[in-house]
This record gives structure tokens, C-alpha cells and sequence, in this order.
């Protein structure tokens, strides 16, 4: 067995036993060191045209010192699992910024970066082995919605086209050394189902198989994803995959996202992960809930044995994830549902055939 295959089984081992901890927002604390162009851009790309800033995936290439940091404070706050910092390393998203060729040394370094953190601190604390999620993101072009009002069959991209992106992010994450994917923020469930066929091709050709980890987004109070699905829908459309964990963030606060994890903790025969902001954005497009607030609400989610994942997401800062895991220390993780074998089929609402 691989060191990655047994990391992978320790991992499987510790979500029976306990909550397992995610980090939180990486935006926010980038924002927070007040970076500037300079830093974006670095030494390779100090002739690069165009503005870098906000670009924080180039980071990884440019400030890895800052990346591995940030690594540290959340492993170091409690988080069991650290995300990459490629959440928007595609060929399609970093076109925006004609950094398309750079997008393999991003995934690699920003996968190699946070293997390096994992194992130091699991050698530090072998009691708490740190694991790695590469980061999958949202693309800015969707393949279930129209570009154009006026065109309803109008896209920008073709499902081809978002295959040939998230499969060169994968690899190179893969090579760098993650130990399972997170396909998160999810808003359009085809580009996602491009990602997972990815992944399987990937298995199939030889690659070593890692864990499919699927976050899911609901946009507002209307329990639906962007591309129109509900939780229980958009459940049936990936559950194919056979994904080590299913959940939500982003989006929502914790107040607003309980419903909805409830209902994908009664769906769902795998674990069920949970990352929601803090709060809601103020007027300033800032996050004031604390740190104990956060936790507050979430404990009361494990203790009602709905989750066995839990992180933040944007506004969410160390601070808040050493609340969150001193909050669900001792909590019994969520029990897997048996679920009656059925066919489940979906399009924007689920349809069960017993």
C-alpha cells in the first residue's frame, strides 16, 4: 500500500470515529494581509500584462511563503483537512487573466505546498495526522444556463471544453500529492458531473484512486442551486460517483443552510460535510459573525448527529475553525442513513421509483 493509500484509509478510519474539521475561507485571509500587486505578480510575471491583483491562486507561485502560512494557521487551529489554493486554477477561469499556461505549476505547486504543511504537522502530531483536499471550483461559464436571455441554448463553453480544464487542474493537483478531491461551490450540476467524469477516467487509465468529496451551493431561500435543483435533486445527480462525502457551503450562513444540510443528511448514504459562511455580508460586503457564534450554531448540527464535516467558508477565519473544533470535540459523528433501494432519478426535482 502507498503512503497516500494509507493516509486515505486513515482518513476513512477517523470520519467513522469523529468530526472531521475543514479550514476556512482563504479569501479573507489573504485580504487581510493587504497584498499588493507586487506580490501577485512576483518575479515571473513582473512583465505580465494586465492587472494581477485578486488573483489569489497565482499565489502559489509567486508567495508560496504566504500560502504554506495560511496552511499552518488552520491546521494549526484545529482543521483536520486543509484545502489547495487553486480553487479558480482552470484554463477557463484564469483566461480572465491570460494566465492559462500557467495553470498546471499552480495546481502542482499549490498541491505540493500544502503536502509539505499536512506532513510536518502530522509528524509534529501523529495523533492528528492533517490530510489535503484539492481545491475544485466553480467555472465562470456554466453548461446548464444560457448566456443569453434572448438565446435559451446559447453557452460560452462547451462540455468538452470543461472536461479538457478540470481534467488538466486534476492531474496536476493528483501529481502534487492531494489525497482527495473537493469539488466545491458547486452552482451548475453538469460542470460538476464534467469534473467527476474526470476523475473516474482518471482511475481507469492508471491513476491512484483518491476520494470524491462533492459541495453543493444554495443560492438563496429558494433551496436551490443556481442551475435550478433542489438538495434531493441534485443528490440523485451525482450519488453515481460514489463520493467519500456530500455537502454544502458558501452562499448561506448557518442559519439559513440547517434545512438544508437536514435534508441532505436524510438522503444521503455517504458522509455529509457542511462549510457555510459567516453570516451574511454586511452593506461593505464584510462578515461580522464571531468566531463563537459560528461554532454555536454548528455544534448544535453534530449534536444532532446531521454532519460529519465541518469548516467555513467566506468570512470564516482561523479563529473560528479553533471554535468550531473545540465546539464538536467529543460530538459522535453523524450515522449513515440505509436507505431503501430504489431507482433515483432527477432533473430539477427528484423522482424515486421503488
Amino acid at each position: 500500500m502507498s503512503p497516500r493509500s494509507e493516509r486515505i484509509e486513515k482518513l476513512k478510519q477517523i470520519s467513522r470515529e469523529r468530526v472531521l474539521i475543514l479550514d476556512g475561507s482563504w479569501g479573507v485571509m489573504f485580504q487581510k494581509r493587504r497584498l499588493d500587486e507586487a506580490d501577485y505578480r512576483g518575479e515571473r510575471f513582473q512583465d505580465h500584462p494586465g492587472q494581477l491583483k485578486g488573483n489569489n491562486d497565482i499565489l502559489c507561485l509567486t508567495r508560496p511563503d504566504i500560502v504554506g502560512d495560511l496552511h499552518d494557521e488552520y491546521y494549526g487551529a484545529g482543521a483536520d483537512i486543509s484545502e489547495t489554493n487553486t480553487f479558480s486554477a482552470t484554463t477557463i477561469a484564469q483566461a480572465d487573466y491570460e494566465l492559462e499556461s500557467a495553470v498546471r505549476d499552480i495546481n502542482f505547486e499549490g498541491a505540493r505546498i500544502a503536502r509539505e504543511r499536512a506532513d510536518a504537522w502530522t509528524a509534529r502530531e501523529p495523533h492528528k495526522p492533517r490530510f489535503v483536499a484539492g481545491s475544485v471550483g466553480p467555472l465562470n461559464k456554466m453548461l446548464s444556463m444560457s448566456s443569453d436571455v434572448n438565446d435559451p441554448g446559447a453557452r460560452l463553453v462547451t462540455f468538452d471544453e470543461v472536461y479538457t480544464a478540470y481534467r488538466e487542474q486534476m492531474i496536476a493537483l493528483h501529481d502534487g500529492g492531494v489525497d482527495l478531491f473537493l469539488i466545491e461551490t458547486i452552482t451548475d450540476t453538469l460542470n460538476c458531473k464534467a469534473a467527476i467524469k474526470v476523475i473516474l477516467d482518471m482511475e481507469d487509465e492508471g491513476y491512484e484512486p483518491l476520494p470524491i468529496w462533492i459541495s453543493g451551493t444554495i443560492t438563496d431561500r429558494s433551496g436551490r442551486t443556481l442551475s435550478g435543483q433542489t438538495v434531493e435533486a441534485f443528490w440523485n445527480s451525482v450519488k453515481h460517483a460514489k463520493p467519500f462525502a456530500i455537502g454544502l457551503n458558501c452562499a448561506l450562513g448557518a442559519d439559513l443552510m440547517r434545512p438544508h444540510i437536514a435534508e441532505l443528511s436524510r438522503v444521503a448514504d455517504t458522509l455529509v460535510s457542511a462549510y457555510p459562511n459567516a453570516g451574511l455580508p454586511n452593506a461593505f460586503g464584510e462578515y461580522d459573525e464571531e468566531a463563537h457564534q459560528t461554532a454555536h450554531e454548528l455544534h448544535e448540527w453534530a449534536s444532532r448527529g446531521l454532519v460529519n464535516i465541518l469548516g467555513g467558508c467566506c468570512g470564516t477565519t482561523p479563529d473560528h475553525i479553533r471554535h468550531v473544533a473545540e465546539a464538536v470535540k467529543g460530538v459522535k459523528p453523524r450515522q449513515i442513513p440505509e436507505r431503501p433501494k430504489a431507482m433515483r432519478l432527477a432533473g430539477l426535482e427528484p423522482f424515486e421509483l421503488a
